[in-house]
Formats: structure tokens, sequence, C-alpha cells
């Protein structure tokens, strides 16, 4: 099992309730796509799976580690966020900082204490941050400062950084929304191949349906802090997409002009339009 939560809530000291008994299992190896609405509770769910927020309600395990009570701290904490990779919307990477540091940032979990602090002042492993960059075409930029970079490249130096660390258990939280409709297909493409060829599990929270049904097998709908369905991508309809997108009008948000799963839904409905003439 890669993480297990059973009732799981979240509320902030404000009083702000970000999540409500949410039960939600993933084994390892799954590949899982978030979607909803904004602040529908996608970020905080991964956020609690990530371990960098506690739950304040229920119970759960990440990579055989509980998350609340019996929690791993110290050490043990460290070793456990070693084992996972998380890949933000926008990467908090210090903008002085040279691409090839903030990828070699991956591994700073795993490395021992000298290797991490040497790194800093002089990259250990350069083939491997080059070789990690050329995943994402951004070889050429190695040894270019971050605040050098556009808003896409530095999302991608954050995913060059997670596919550099190789974790068992992969969260990405809007991982392409800086990119364009056709390198944003092409990184989740990569995404989803890492992870399957390592067996790792991967969730990610993505804002266009077309990128989710497209390349995950099982869809996860988050709707004002609940699980409002957990399906098969075949079984996700287009009416449960609209109920779930509701207060953000008739239109889903989408990527391509004409995504995959909308052309197997056009066909199947001309297919039983078809049928029914007939």
């Amino acid at each position: 099992m890669s993480f297990s939560l059973d009732g799981v809530g979240l509320t902030h000291a404000n009083g702000y309730t970000a999540l409500a008994d949410i039960s939600l299992r993933a084994d390892r190896g799954e590949r899982i796509a978030l979607i909803g609405p904004s602040g529908a509770g996608k970020t905080s769910l991964l956020s609690v799976i990530g371990t960098a927020l506690a739950p304040t309600a229920g119970q759960g395990t990440v990579l055989d580690s509980a998350l609340a009570g019996d929690a791993p701290r110290g050490q043990g904490l460290k070793r456990l966020r070693a084992r996972i990779g998380t890949i933000h919307q926008a990467p908090p990477i210090p903008g002085r900082q040279r691409v090839v540091t903030a990828v070699l940032a991956g591994r700073l979990g795993q490395w021992p204490a000298w290797k991490s602090l040497a790194s800093l002042l002089y990259p250990m492993d350069i083939p491997g941050a080059r070789a990690a960059l050329e995943r994402v075409d951004l070889a050429d930029k190695l040894f270019c400062r971050c605040d050098q970079l556009s808003g896409g490249q530095l999302q991608r130096v954050g995913i060059a950084r997670v596919l550099y660390q190789r974790p068992d258990l992969l969260l990405a939280d809007e991982p392409v929304s800086a990119l364009d409709p056709a390198l944003a297909q092409a990184t989740i493409r990569l995404l989803t191949a890492d992870a399957e060829a390592r067996g790792a599990t991967l969730i990610a929270s993505l804002h266009a349906v077309d990128l989710a049904l497209d390349n995950f097998p099982r869809i996860v709908g988050v709707k004002a802090g609940r699980i409002a369905f957990d399906l098969p991508g075949e079984r996700v309809t287009d009416a449960l997409l609209h109920a779930l997108y509701a207060s953000e009008g008739e239109e889903l948000p989408v990527q391509a002009h004409e995504p995959a799963f909308m052309t197997r839904q056009r066909a199947a409905n001309d297919a039983a339009t078809r049928a029914a003439c007939c």
C-alpha cells in the first residue's frame, strides 16, 4: 500500500475546513489524477499525503508510516520525506540558485550530511543533473541561474529535480500549469512513463480535464473538501464532470481544443444516435 486515508479531515487554525471525511487508498504503482474546481481541496489533500500538513481528524498511513499519533519525527520523518517527491505549481526554488544545484537538491534527503553540504558549494553529480534536465529539454540551462528562466522553464526544473530524486511516491500539484498544451501533454506522459517504469505511485492534481482523462487510469473528483467520485477513467461521464465543475460555468477546463476523451465521447454519441435512427 502506498498510502491509506480513513476519514481524514483538515481544519486550519482559523477554523476553515479544507478537507472532510476523506477516505482514499492507493496501491504501489498506481497512477491517479485529482480533478475538481479551484479551491476544492486538491492541494490540501496532496499536502496531507506528502506529510507537509498533519490531518486534524481521521487516520492514515503513507509508505507504511502513520500520518498522526505515531507519525515519524526527526530523522524518521526526514527518511520518509526522502521517499516522497513533490512537484509544486510554483517551485520553491531560490532565484539566485543555479539550475544544476536546484536539480541535485532532489537527493539531499538521501545523501549524508557532508555530501549535501559539499554539493551546495560544488555540484556533486553534474552528469546526473544534466541527464534529468535532458528529459525535460533543458540541458542547455544547466548552469543558468533560476531567476533567468521563464515560469514554464522553472516548472520543468522542478520536474527534473523529482525525476532525479526517483521517489517511491510522486505528488504533482498542477505540474504543467505554465506550459503550452503540447508541452503539457508531453510532460504528463513523461511523468506517467517514469512512474510506471519504476513501479512508483503517481498522484497528480490537474486543472485540465483532458490531461487527466487521456493519461490516467484512475480519476478522483474532489469538491468542497470531499471526494465526489473515485472511478476508472472510462467510467467518468460528461454528467459527472459537469456536476463537479458546476460552480465554474458550463465549459469544462481543458487544454486541447479537441481532447481525446471528448472525441471518444462524441463518437459514442454519434454511434448511439445512428443506432436509434435504425
